[in-house]
């Protein structure tokens, strides 16, 4: 009798695949017909419901691990967005703080007072003005005091005009001038174009003097016949509202000989200072150590008359040290030539090695390029009150010295001829 035959999983399983595929077939014929369609014909209608089932499932599963998910994303965006509103409300408040620092500012913009009195003359047509005194000033130096002192000036400028300075006060904020100054030969008819300022300055020995701000009183505004005295606001003063020019120059410098070639070419846009719309400019130079004295003597251009943009292309020679260059600065000053009263200084740069901005850099290009002239345009600012008057008042006492000199001279001479006179009476006697 021969062995049963096993059947293995492999072939069940075809079995099983081949009974399936046999009895889809017959339902098929059956479907086919019935209907009166082709079989291949009822193969693609249940192709496509089948389709059309698997991809209603898979859609249906995709709705449900969706939902499940989205609590999880909802938590994170609503963290994510928590963290974009805190953002939000951090720069508003930083926005509000810095609305309220902006506001504090102004309301602390407070540059004190100055009390002054204006007198007018109708017999000899002049303005004598009088700067008393100041008031809560603000603190412009490290110690939490300032050393204010008063430049009183008008403007538009005449020819001939001078600007006046009180005397520096030191460490105070609440100083008490009680100077005088006469504008003289000012027609009454003129004061009414005139605007008298108030500049008020912090000095510095070393550096720049700070404008702390000024007082602009309209003379048309004010009753002349009668004495004025009052007290005003310091205001900001805004340095757009003056404008100097432009001086363009060359620094040319060889250290072999400690030769410093200063190169005037030209100017250009100068403030009008004389009546008839012009001025009569020239240049100084002078040679400054660390102190702010002069070195040497000063040089100066020919005088352009009736020219706003002179072209000068003078040079001058000063002999510096090269271990000096660090040290030294040098001033070059623009002024308006006045054949009978000094003359004014329409503006000036500052140069050297601790200087800033462009004032620095063209020197330190000079010092970096040795035996290359280095060219640049520099804008004019404001001279240092008094300058001019400084300059004349030394010269001054320079001759006053040499008057007493040689007073004291001859009467030296004279003393031994007397004393001859009396050898000779005892002599006699």
């Amino acid at each position: 009798m021969a062995p049963p035959h096993t059947i293995s999983k492999r072939e069940a399983k075809e079995g099983g695949l081949m009974k399936l595929e046999h009895a889809i077939e017959d339902d098929m014929a059956k479907i086919a017909t019935q209907t009166g369609m082709k079989t291949w014909q009822v193969f693609v209608i249940f192709l496509v419901v089948f389709l059309g089932v698997a991809v209603l499932v898979g859609w249906c599963a995709w709705r449900f691990f969706r939902k499940r998910r989205k609590p999880k994303d909802e938590e994170k965006k609503a963290g994510k967005k928590d963290d974009e509103d805190v953002l939000v409300e951090n720069e508003e408040d930083e926005a509000k703080e810095g609305a309220e620092l902006t506001g504090k500012k102004h309301e602390i913009e407070y540059l004190g007072k100055i009390q002054y009195e204006l007198k007018y003359d109708f017999n000899t047509q002049t303005l004598v003005v009088k700067v008393i005194q100041g008031t809560e000033l603000p603190a412009m130096d490290m110690g939490g005091v300032s050393d204010p002192y008063v430049k009183v000036y008008l403007i538009p400028e005449s020819k001939g005009q001078k600007r006046f300075e009180t005397k520096v006060h030191r460490k105070t904020l609440n100083p008490f001038f009680n100077q005088s100054f006469e504008f003289k030969n000012l027609p009454y008819a003129e004061t009414f174009d005139k605007t008298l300022i108030f500049s008020v300055f912090d000095y510095d020995r070393f550096s720049k003097h700070d404008q702390i701000g000024e007082v602009k009183i309209p003379l048309c505004q004010v009753d002349l016949a009668q004495t004025i005295n009052e007290w005003k606001d310091i205001q900001s003063h805004k340095e757009d509202d003056e404008y100097f020019g432009d001086v363009c120059f060359s620094l040319r410098y060889v250290p072999t000989s400690g030769k410093l070639t200063v190169g005037i070419l030209e100017c250009r846009r100068l403030k009008k200072m004389d009546i008839t719309g012009a001025s009569d400019p020239y240049v100084k130079i002078k040679l400054l150590d660390s102190k702010g004295k002069r070195i040497g003597k000063k040089k100066k251009t020919t005088v352009k008359n009736a020219n706003l943009n002179p072209y000068y292309n003078e040079s001058f020679v000063f002999m510096v040290e090269q271990s000096m260059l660090r040290k030294v600065n040098l001033e070059i000053t623009v002024l308006d030539y006045d054949r009978i009263g000094g003359s004014d200084a329409i503006g000036r740069v500052l140069l050297g090695y601790n200087r800033k901005k462009l004032e620095k850099k063209h020197w330190v290009e000079m010092v970096d390029n040795p035996r290359r002239p280095v060219i640049h345009w520099h804008v004019l600012q404001d001279p240092e009150p008094g300058e001019e008057e400084e300059d004349e008042k030394k010269k001054k006492d320079k001759d006053g010295k040499k008057k007493d000199g040689k007073d004291a001279k001859d009467s030296k001479d004279v003393k031994p001829a007397e004393d001859s006179k009396k050898e000779k009476e005892k002599d006699k006697k």
